[in-house]
């Protein structure tokens, strides 16, 4: 149906680019979440395969290290697998089942990835050695602590990426990237709880909510590193810097809202999206919603811009590193979004987008 097409968005006034090393990331990050026993050899693999995890990192960090490329996609991986587990697995409507996973990744986050004490938690089944929860086996190799978490495979991957960040000797972006980790968890329960109870959640709720739902936060933490200049502490905190971001999040989690929303229409209901929030909250049909929550975020690229204008004669210089990598964020999103079969509606296209005109 045209009136959910994509056209209706504006096309990201920004330079388009793609890592060289894409492809050979993509499969590296597939073997290391085989390697992690995120995904099997069946299914699984092809789902996340199709999710293009590198193809959205390739093009967020174009000019990145490798290392840290690799770092993201990783990430983005693991997020994909979690997000599919809750979204088309059936936990993300159940919080009661959800939170002791949610409590055993959570004591991954706040040991930095470091081997667990005597208080680990014991898996569902029981005894040391068994498979790990949801059914999804810990490969060899890892730490005998973190097999038998009730995190299974996701505990396990969780903690790789955390030691890997350690590893970078960072430690305020690592404090960073494990507390807003720690805000997706937990918004995870909201989510269900909400999908449990039928509950549309309200506008100023949802929009807040998405910020940490999304996972972009942690992502956009794992893309300063990758341009290799986070801002400075001092200048993280500047009210301008952070309304940026926060407009930066709320871009990228409405054009995933928008691209997907066909999707999770013909497969179930959810009220976690930003056409279903609008057309509750204004009472309007969902072909006009589409088309409002489409001019949010247009108005929003607008506003952006004039933000980040500000911001650069505001800051000067310093915040380069960290505007280059929001405007491939944005770009990288809307291209990604375009191309990824994760999106893909019964036509298996998209229209050709809007020019944007500042």
């Amino acid at each position: 149906m045209r009136s959910f097409d994509v056209s209706a968005l504006y096309e990201p006034p920004f330079v388009s680019r793609r890592h060289v090393a894409t492809d050979r990331v993509a499969a590296e990050s597939l073997e290391w979440a085989r390697g992690q026993g995120l995904v099997g050899v069946g299914p699984s693999a092809s789902r996340l395969h199709r999710a293009g995890a590198a193809e959205l990192a390739g093009r967020a960090c174009p000019q990145a290290p490798v290392t840290r490329l690799r770092l993201l996609t990783d990430l983005f991986s693991w997020l994909f697998v979690m997000d599919d587990i809750c979204d088309d697995d059936g936990l993300g409507s159940a919080p009661a089942t959800l939170a002791p996973m949610v409590a055993a990744l959570l004591d991954v986050l706040d040991r930095h990835g470091g081997p667990t004490g005597t208080g680990a938690w014991a898996g569902p089944g029981g005894p040391a050695g068994a498979s790990t929860a949801w059914g999804r086996p810990v490969g060899d190799g890892v730490h005998p602590a973190d097999r038998d978490t009730t995190a299974g495979a996701l505990g396990v991957a969780l903690a790789d990426l955390c030691r890997r960040v350690v590893d970078q000797r960072r430690p305020t972006l690592l404090l960073r990237l494990v507390s807003q980790l720690r805000e997706y968890l937990l918004a995870l329960l909201w989510e269900a709880t909400n999908r449990e109870r039928r509950r549309v959640p309200g506008l100023a709720e949802y929009r807040q909510m998405r910020r940490h739902t999304g996972g972009v936060r942690p992502s956009l933490t794992l893309t300063d590193l990758a341009y290799g200049h986070p801002p400075a502490p001092a200048r993280r905190v500047d009210p301008a810097l952070l309304a940026l971001d926060d407009l930066t999040v709320d871009l990228v989690c409405w054009c995933n809202d928008l691209f997907s929303y066909r999707k999770e229409r013909d497969a179930a209901a959810d009220p976690h999206n930003l056409v279903t929030v609008l057309a509750e909250q204004h009472g309007r049909d969902e072909a006009a919603a589409f088309q409002l929550a489409a001019g949010w975020f247009n108005d929003g690229l607008a506003g952006y811009l004039v933000r980040e204008a500000a911001l650069v004669a505001h800051a000067g210089p310093a915040v380069t590193p960290f505007l280059a990598a929001r405007r491939a964020w944005l770009r990288a999103t809307y291209d990604w979004s375009m191309r990824a079969d994760r999106y893909a509606g019964p036509s298996g296209g998209t229209q050709p987008p809007h020019r944007f005109e500042g």
